[in-house]
Order: C-alpha cells, then structure tokens, then sequence
C-alpha cells in the first residue's frame, strides 16, 4: 500500500499540509491545518493498445524514463476528458504515430504497489504505417518469435503479451483482470 506524504502544500491555501485519518474516514490522507481541505490520492489509470497487424504485434523502444531503451506496448496516462478507449488511440498515435481500431478490452492490471491500474485493448492496426513518436526512439511489428521479451519495459507489456500469443492459438481472446506483485527485493 503506498503511504507516502504526497501533498505537503495545500493546493487550495497553500498552507503545510499534515498526514492523519480524518474523522468519518479510515485511512491516512494529507490534511490541511489551515482550510481543513482532505487531499486525496487516488490511483492513475494507464491505458494502451495491443495493436496486432496480421501476425505481428506494434512495440515502441522508449525514449524517455521509466525503462527508457526497452520496449512497450503503446500507452499512458489516461487524460481527463476522454475515454479510456480514446485514450488507448491516442497513446497509439503520439508513442508509434499509428492509427489503430479498439476491437476489445484485454488485460486490466491491479499495480497496488505503484498505485496504478492499467489497462490494455486488444486493437487492429489499419495499415502498417508508424514510425517514432516523441516518447520513441523506435517502433515496430514483432511476430511472437521475434518478441525482445529480456527488453521489455513492464511487467504488464510482458503479461498481456504472454496472453495474447496463447489466446492466438484457441482463436478467443477473454479479458483478464490479474494482480502484479511487487517485484523481489534485488539484493
């Protein structure tokens, strides 16, 4: 569970915030001494898209951190406004500037120890046309042999990869929800 101080200022008065469990609440929340304002944090949504062309998958080499260097499906942060389909479509078109069609939800991730949720559509790529976005040194079509899977960026990418090539083979792709544990301690 993350605990962590997240808002030490007010974003309403700007007074020093202080963490307690407000009354009628049960968990710890950074409160305001001052406007008595509860700043709650709430987990971040990333949204992607397994994009499949005949019986290749769309990768992107990442440009930026985390894991800049290793490949991903593409995705990010699910922006206010839109829909978590539309948000898959546009992380597809700003990472591999490909055009993709949301066929289905696919995987949906509990990421508990980062506090996020991601989610991936399984996605048609209309036309094999992509090339790096700005968070991309590289994007890509890889069949399932070709997939660099000891350079892949998470654990997410990997596991809903891993889905996706077994599911191939029955012809039925349900969707998932699954937890990710934290990684082991590197000692």
């Amino acid at each position: 569970m993350i605990t962590e101080h997240a808002t030490h200022y007010c974003s309403v008065c700007g007074h020093v915030t202080h963490r307690h469990v407000p009354s009628g609440d049960q968990r710890l929340r950074d409160v305001c001494g001052h406007c008595h304002t509860i700043h709650y944090q709430n987990p971040r949504v990333i949204t992607g898209a397994l994009a499949v062309y005949q019986d290749k998958v769309l990768l992107c080499k990442r440009a930026i951190e985390p894991q800049k260097g290793y490949w991903t499906l593409p995705g990010g942060f699910w922006e206010l406004g839109e829909t978590i389909e539309a948000g898959a479509v546009r992380e597809t078109i700003e990472e591999a500037c490909a055009h993709v069609t949301i066929e289905s939800l696919y995987t949906l991730f509990n990421v508990v120890h980062v506090g996020q949720l991601s989610v991936f559509f399984l996605a048609r790529l209309e036309q094999p046309e992509f090339a790096p976005g700005d968070e991309s040194v590289a994007v890509g079509l890889f069949a399932e042999e070709e997939i660099p899977w000891d350079q892949l960026a998470f654990s997410t990418v990997s596991r809903t990869l891993r889905l996706f090539f077994a599911d191939r083979q029955q012809g039925v792709y349900p969707m998932r929800l699954e937890f990710i544990p934290p990684p082991e301690p590197q000692y």
